[in-house]
């Protein structure tokens, strides 16, 4: 049986989703409601995407683009990417089999066995960690952070090369005892972590929610400044963590 991804969105010229300038496949589907996502219509995995797509057709667009990606590559960001595992494995495989640089933007909130068969043919991971105090998870998220802390376990286990993403929100992951709990955490995995990066939270996806008839949840949260993700950056920093 042919598998085919249900594919949300494609940027063909991505920079800022791991290294280099990268071809960037949204996944659609999400288990996942955080407070501040700007994709919501991304959530519904039984929503059709733009794109309905085999990993070898998937593979053919990514290779009209090899030229301007041979020295970043491939990443696969969502929604989750990982709610399509049989489809992501074979995509990773094929971009393996042409020596793309892959990377896996994830949440790290589904953790099993098709998810390690994933990482085993995936070059980079860029973990979203939404934030490490349990009950400020389930608050921002709705779900718990088990799953988050087995996912960079694993990648410890099997030193797969990581890139943690903390997106810095006012009045929940701004706080430096938060920021300070972070980057406590993060010291065991130190030897797997090539970068910390702090994104600012914004309303870009305001829009969205309007145009779908919903209502924001973070509708009173201004952005986030430059001083304060200087602020947060230097706690990283003197934590003796990679920026």
């Amino acid at each position: 049986m042919t598998i085919k991804g249900n594919i949300h969105s494609l940027e063909s010229f991505g920079t800022v989703d791991g290294p280099g300038i990268r071809f960037v496949i949204f996944m659609q589907g999400c288990p996942l409601r955080c407070l501040y996502c700007h994709n919501p219509d991304s959530w519904d995995v039984k929503a059709t995407g733009q794109y309905q797509l085999t990993p070898t057709e998937l593979l053919e667009e990514v290779l009209k683009y090899k030229n301007f990606i041979k020295k970043g590559g491939v990443t696969v960001t969502g929604g989750e990417p990982l709610m399509q595992p049989e489809f992501l494995k074979q995509f990773f495989m094929l971009c393996r089999e042409n020596e793309i640089h892959t990377a896996l933007d994830t949440s790290g909130i589904i953790f099993n066995e098709k998810t390690k068969e994933v990482l085993e043919y995936t070059d980079l991971v860029l973990l979203d960690i939404k934030a490490v105090t349990p009950e400020l998870h389930i608050r921002l998220t709705g779900s718990p952070r088990n799953n988050p802390l087995k996912t960079l376990d694993y990648l410890l286990e099997t030193e797969k090369p990581v890139w943690i993403r903390h997106v810095v929100v006012p009045g929940y992951t701004d706080k430096k005892e938060e920021l300070n709990t972070l980057a406590q955490f993060l010291q065991p995995y130190k030897s797997i972590i090539q970068k910390v990066e702090l994104l600012p939270y914004h309303i870009m996806g305001v829009s969205k929610y309007e145009q779908m008839g919903m209502e924001y949840p973070l509708k009173d949260v201004p952005p986030v400044g430059k001083e304060e993700i200087e602020e947060a950056r230097k706690i990283i920093r003197e934590a003796g963590l990679p920026l």
